[in-house]
């Protein structure tokens, strides 16, 4: 009971600091610190409207990023700095922390690269080697760049049309990194088209892979079951899953349940 209770308080305090990343993309900054992993995520709440789990981006300030996509997210878009943010977490399975000397490779799609700079930052401390790719669809689509430049070894862009680093996607980057960097781990958080590839690609080299899997949820407890994926619920087994696990997801990239509980495709 004392877990379900801890899960239930919410935790208001104010924003530091907003930063516009682009044309729909703002960077938040709590003055607070909170104790949680990489991969972990909250479930921010705006009275009257409702809560949308936000992946954290840095625990220390805490910082999320929003991506203005709905009714939450477009409120979240009009706050201030010195005004309020309320929310309740950290919830979820973190990534898993690579050992100091390994070398890893952190791939990031659109916002999914918040999350995986937390990640990097953390392994970077341990003493892991880090490698990063972002991509995006333009170069307006490219965010945390230089917070990614400072935690990694080397850095690379990739964008759809070619407006920013090597044109395509992120695999254009990836697979030589496995292969030449001698890569023990890939992590990767994003479009789960872009995850599914991933995932494919260090199936094919047998490399091990984490993906942080994005569901509709409302309570990020497990009660409500919103985010159910054959079976698992994304806030309790995951967000993050290992790529064997999220492959075998039989709606992993290619369908998801919006709000309503109706499938969409991806």
């Amino acid at each position: 009971m004392k877990k379900f209770e801890s899960t239930r308080i919410i935790h208001s305090n104010k924003i530091k600091k907003i930063i516009e990343e682009n044309y729909r993309i703002k960077t938040i900054e709590i003055d607070h610190s909170i104790e949680a992993l990489p991969g972990q995520f909250l479930m921010v709440w705006i009275p009257g409207v409702g809560e949308r789990p936000m992946s954290i981006g840095n625990n220390d300030p805490l910082t999320i990023s929003v991506a203005n996509v709905g009714k939450v997210s477009g409120k979240m878009h009009e706050l201030k700095e010195g005004e309020l943010i309320s929310y309740r977490g950290p919830f979820g399975n973190p990534f898993t922390l690579p050992q100091n000397g390994k070398r890893i490779l952190v791939i990031g799609g659109g916002y999914g690269v918040v999350p995986i700079y937390f990640l990097a930052k953390v392994a970077k401390e341990n003493g892991a080697g880090v490698y990063s790719v972002i991509g995006g669809r333009t170069e307006r689509d490219i965010v945390w760049e230089k917070q990614l430049f400072m935690v990694s070894t080397e850095t690379f862009i990739t964008t759809d049309d070619g407006s920013r680093g090597k044109k395509g996607t992120v695999l254009v980057e990836a697979e030589w990194l496995i292969k030449e960097k001698k890569i023990d781990h890939v992590y990767t958080c994003g479009p789960e088209k872009m995850m599914e590839a991933v995932a494919k690609l260090c199936k094919e080299y047998d490399v091990a892979c984490e993906v942080s899997l994005e569901r509709y949820m409302k309570c990020g407890v497990g009660v409500c079951g919103s985010c159910a994926v054959d079976g698992k619920l994304c806030c309790q087994d995951g967000p993050v899953f290992t790529g064997e696990e999220a492959l075998s997801i039989s709606d992993f990239g290619k369908r998801k349940r919006d709000a309503t509980g109706r499938l969409e495709d991806i």
